[in-house]
């Protein structure tokens, strides 16, 4: 998963939403290996590096948007 996959930008502007909002979520995205991983925590940030597209959560965790999987159930739809 090296190169960055541009998410949906409808998904993108509920992932916005919901930092505005400061509601925790219950995010699963896939971890380096592959394997799903579930954290709930409110979005604090999402920012560009290098043209990848990051999350950064109140945990600290730091989460490339396109290793989501789902948010709050509702799943990643493709790419805009």
């Amino acid at each position: 998963m090296n190169n960055y996959q541009t998410i949906s930008c409808d998904f993108y502007d509920e992932l916005e939403a919901r930092a505005t909002l400061r509601r925790s979520c219950r995010i699963v995205f896939r971890d380096a290996s592959g394997q799903d991983q579930s954290v709930e925590a409110l979005i604090k940030d999402l920012y560009i590096r290098s043209k990848v597209e990051y999350m950064l959560l109140s945990t600290g965790l730091e989460i490339r948007l396109d290793r989501l999987v789902s948010v709050d159930g509702k799943l990643l739809p493709q790419a805009c």
